[in-house]
C-alpha cells in the first residue's frame, strides 16, 4: 500500500474510532511525511492505545512545524497537549516546561484566542498544587467561559468539570454536583472528543464518590464502562474504569469481583508511566478483602498502597482494630480528626474513624464526630453519606446506653442504605438494630434481626461479620465439649479458611491454631477437617 492510501485508511479508521488499525496506518508511513494534522491525530490514536512515547513524539513533530510555519495558535495547542502527557505521567518539570513554552507563544499572539482558555486550565493545575483554592476555582471559570464563548466543546466540558470538583471541594455539593451534569451533557451527546471525555468522565466519578453520591457513581460509571467496550483497543482510562468498577461492586457486595478488578486496574497502571493510582487501586483492594476477613491479604495491599506514595486510611486502622493493635488503631484515628481538613476529605475519614473510636470504647469521643457528620451529610444532601452519619449516630446512642434513642437512626440508615443498594452496608446496620431490640427487651425481633443479616453476610461471605453476629447470638456452650474459641475455629475451618488464614482472623498464631484443631479432632472423634466442617454445619456452627 502506497503513502497516500495509508494516510487515507489511518483518517477514516481515525474518525470511526479504530484508534488501532489508525495508528498502525499512521506508523508504516515516516513521520516527515505526515502533515501536523496527521500528526495530531496518530497523537491521539497513540495516547488512547497507551503508546505514550509515539504520543509525546508526534506533538513535538507538529509543535515545530506549526511553530516554524507561524502557526502559533495551533502550536499552542500542541504545548497543552505535551503538558497534560507529561502531567499525567507524572513528569512535573517537562509539563511546566511545556506550559511556559505555551504562554510565551501566546504573547506573541493578539487578542482573546480559544487557546488562552486551554492554558488557563494548566495554570489551574499550578494554584491546585499551591493551594492557592480561590485562584484555581477563578481559572476553572475562566476556562468554561472561553469554552461557552468560543462554542467548543471539549474545553467547556473540562472547565464545567473543573469548576464541579472545585465547588464540592468548597462544601457547596449540590452546585457541584449541577456543573458535572452540565459538563456530561456534551460528553453523552458525543460533542467531546475521547481524550476529553475520558477524563471528564473520571474527574466526575471521583468526585461522585468522594462525596458518596452514589448512585450518580453508579450512573456514570456504568457509562464510562459502555464508553471503554465500545473501543476494543483502548488503553488509556481503562485503569481508572476498573478502579471505579471495584468501587461499585464492592457498594453492591460483590467482594470477590471488587477484588479482581482493582488486580486489574493494578495491572493496568503497572503497564503505564503513570503509576501513582497503584496507591488507590491497592487501598481500595484492601477494604475489599477486609471486609472478606482476609486479613493478611489487607494488609499486604496496604503495605503496596504506602509505597505509593497513598495512605490507606482509615481502613488500616480498621485492620488494626480487628487485629488486636488496638493503640495504634486509636492513635491514627485520633491523628486523622487533628490533621484532616476540608468538607470533602473530612466525610470520607469521619464513618471509618467513629467506627475506630466505638471500637476502642472511646465513646464520647465518637460523639462530636457524629454531630460533625450529621452536618456534613445534611449540607451535602448525599443519600450514601446520610446513611453512614445515621449509623454512626446511632451506634454513638447505643454504646452509650440509650438503644431506644439509637433506633430511629438506625432505621433511617438501614432505609437509605436499602435504597442505595448496598446489601453489605444495609446488614451491618440490622445487627446494630439487633443489639438494640435485645437491650430493650424484643429478644424475638432481635434474633429476627440478626438471623436476616447473618443470611445476608453469608451470602456475600464477609467472614468477620459472620463471626460478629455468631458472637451475638452464641449463648449456649458449644455442642461436642468444645470451648468458645474451639468452636471458632471450626466455624472457620468449615468456612473453607486455612490455618493461616484463621490465624490472621483470630489474632492467634498458626501453632495455636493448629493445636486448637487437633483439640477439635479429639473431642469430635474425627480424623479430617471435611469431617469436622459436616459436624459443624449438623450442629448449626456455620
Amino acid at each position: 500500500m502506497g503513502v497516500v492510501e495509508d494516510l487515507l485508511q489511518a483518517r477514516e479508521t481515525f474518525e470511526r474510532g479504530d484508534w488501532l488499525t489508525a495508528f498502525e496506518a499512521w506508523s508504516d508511513v515516516d513521520r516527515q511525511a505526515l502533515d501536523p494534522d496527521d500528526l495530531q491525530r496518530l497523537a491521539t490514536a497513540a495516547v488512547l492505545l497507551g503508546r505514550d512515547d509515539a504520543c509525546v513524539d508526534a506533538l513535538q513533530r507538529a509543535f515545530h512545524a506549526h511553530a516554524d510555519a507561524g502557526e502559533l495558535a495551533a502550536a499552542v495547542r500542541c504545548a497543552f497537549w505535551l503538558s497534560m502527557v507529561f502531567a499525567t505521567n507524572e513528569n512535573a518539570a517537562l509539563a511546566a516546561g511545556w506550559t511556559s513554552r505555551a504562554d510565551r507563544l501566546l504573547e506573541e499572539i493578539d487578542g482573546d484566542v480559544v487557546e488562552r482558555g486551554y492554558i488557563r486550565f494548566l495554570h489551574m493545575f499550578q494554584h491546585i498544587a499551591a493551594q492557592d483554592w480561590a485562584a484555581a476555582f477563578q481559572h476553572a471559570a475562566d476556562v468554561t467561559a472561553h469554552g461557552r464563548r468560543f462554542g467548543e466543546a471539549d474545553l467547556l466540558a473540562l472547565g464545567l468539570a473543573a469548576q464541579g470538583r472545585l465547588t464540592l471541594y468548597s462544601g457547596h455539593i449540590q452546585e457541584g454536583l449541577a456543573l458535572f451534569d452540565e459538563a456530561m451533557v456534551g460528553v453523552a451527546a458525543g460533542e467531546v472528543s475521547p481524550v476529553i471525555a475520558g477524563n471528564v468522565y473520571c474527574v466526575m466519578i471521583e468526585g461522585c464518590q468522594e462525596v458518596s453520591d452514589l448512585g450518580r457513581a453508579a450512573s456514570w460509571t456504568a457509562a464510562l464502562t459502555r464508553w471503554c467496550r465500545a473501543q476494543p483497543a483502548l488503553v488509556a482510562f481503562t485503569g481508572q474504569c476498573a478502579v471505579h468498577r471495584g468501587q461499585i461492586m464492592r457498594l453492591r457486595g460483590a467482594f470477590s469481583d471488587a477484588v479482581e478488578e482493582f488486580d486489574r486496574a493494578v495491572r493496568r497502571y503497572r503497564a503505564s508511566p503513570a503509576r501513582g493510582p497503584i496507591g488507590l487501586a491497592s487501598s481500595e483492594k484492601g477494604d475489599a478483602l477486609r471486609l472478606l476477613g482476609d486479613l493478611a491479604g489487607a494488609e499486604a495491599s496496604y503495605e503496596v498502597a504506602f509505597d505509593h506514595g497513598y495512605e490507606p486510611q482509615p481502613g488500616l486502622a480498621l485492620l488494626w482494630l480487628m487485629t488486636g493493635r488496638r493503640d495504634a488503631a486509636l492513635g491514627a484515628a485520633r491523628r486523622l480528626l487533628a490533621e484532616t481538613e476540608g468538607p470533602v476529605a473530612r466525610s470520607r475519614m469521619l464513618p471509618g474513624v467513629a467506627e475506630v473510636l466505638l471500637g476502642c470504647d472511646a465513646v464520647e469521643e465518637a460523639r462530636p464526630v457524629a454531630v460533625e457528620l450529621e452536618q456534613v451529610a445534611a449540607d451535602f444532601g448525599c443519600p450514601g453519606l446520610q446513611a453512614a452519619a445515621a449509623y454512626v449516630s446511632g451506634c454513638v446512642d447505643l454504646e452509650a446506653g440509650d438503644p431506644a434513642g439509637a433506633l430511629p437512626y438506625l432505621r433511617k440508615s438501614a432505609a437509605l442504605w436499602r435504597q442505595q443498594d448496598a446489601p453489605y452496608e444495609a446488614a451491618r446496620v440490622r445487627v446494630q438494630i439487633g443489639r438494640a431490640l435485645a437491650v430493650l427487651g424484643d429478644d424475638v425481633s432481635s434474633s429476627a434481626e440478626l438471623a436476616a443479616a447473618r443470611r445476608i453476610f453469608v451470602e456475600l461471605e464477609t467472614l468477620p461479620a459472620i463471626a460478629e453476629v455468631d458472637r451475638l447470638t452464641s449463648t449456649a456452650d458449644p455442642p461436642g465439649g468444645l470451648t468458645v474459641r474451639e468452636a471458632e475455629v471450626l466455624r472457620l475451618v468449615a468456612s473453607g479458611q486455612s490455618n493461616a488464614q484463621i490465624a490472621a482472623q483470630l489474632v492467634l498464631s498458626e501453632k495455636t491454631v493448629a493445636r486448637h484443631l487437633s483439640n477439635i479432632f479429639t473431642k469430635l472423634d474425627v480424623g479430617s477437617r471435611t469431617a469436622a466442617a459436616a459436624y459443624a454445619f449438623e450442629h448449626q456452627l456455620a
